[in-house]
């Protein structure tokens, strides 16, 4: 009777899953909580409840763990954001408004299901320090975000024609601060408007957050504006 090889175990790929998406979780909390240089990879085992080495066994090290956290959303987030512009588009090929593209930006984003969910929550309070951070995402920010402001910005362009670029540039540097600053609920706002907001209420957020800054898109790129 042969022997069996003795071999190296088979691997349990749902067990590995499961471990690193544990991993992955913690990570994302504590990364939105404390940013990048505030983390440590002892504290997300900890908090995952495995062994430091499984860290580095995944993710090598803290960078790829970072960067492995900002993808594993972007990925979805991004994906469905240039869908929603891109069907936008050609349903409205000749009716296309700055509102409408903004709205099809925005809207996997501001999904209020999404900021239910405290992974999502988590991420979204990530991406807005990451984005208010000079060295921040770095690469995988440009990869993943870049071909989507782009998109936003050729479409806004194709419904503005004539406008300058650098004033579609600023624009967008006022939507993505507004975005930001969402993104971080805060609580400023509750406190500031005595209770009448709250930085929490996304269904509330969007639909102005859309008014508000198409109208900016549309006053600062108006043709024949002279350039300050």
């Amino acid at each position: 009777m042969a022997r069996k090889s003795a071999g190296r175990p088979k691997k349990d790929h749902k067990h590995n899953a499961d471990t690193s998406t544990r991993i992955l979780d913690a990570a994302e909390a504590l990364f939105a909580e404390h940013g990048f240089y505030g983390v440590t990879m002892r504290a997300v085992a900890v908090r995952a409840q495995v062994d430091t080495a499984m860290l580095h066994y995944y993710f090598q090290h803290k960078k790829g763990l970072f960067d492995a956290v900002l993808v594993r959303r972007a990925e979805i987030l991004n994906q469905e954001r240039l869908e929603a512009m891109n069907r936008y588009a050609s349903e409205h090929v000749e009716s296309m408004t700055v509102e409408g593209i903004i709205e099809a930006y925005l809207r996997p984003l501001m999904d209020p299901e999404r900021h239910e969910d405290p992974g999502w929550r988590n991420y979204f309070a990530l991406i807005a320090l990451v984005n208010n951070t000079a060295s921040g995402g770095g690469e995988m920010m440009a990869r993943y975000f870049d071909p989507v402001v782009t998109r936003l910005i050729e479409l806004i362009h194709e419904a503005m024609p004539g406008v300058r670029k650098e004033d579609l540039y600023w624009s967008y540097h006022m939507l993505s601060g507004s975005l930001t600053l969402t993104l971080s609920v805060t609580g400023r706002l509750d406190i500031l408007s005595g209770g009448l907001c709250k930085s929490s209420d996304v269904a509330s957020i969007g639909p102005r957050m859309v008014r508000y800054c198409a109208a900016g898109f549309r006053e600062l790129c108006r043709p024949g504006l002279p350039a300050e």
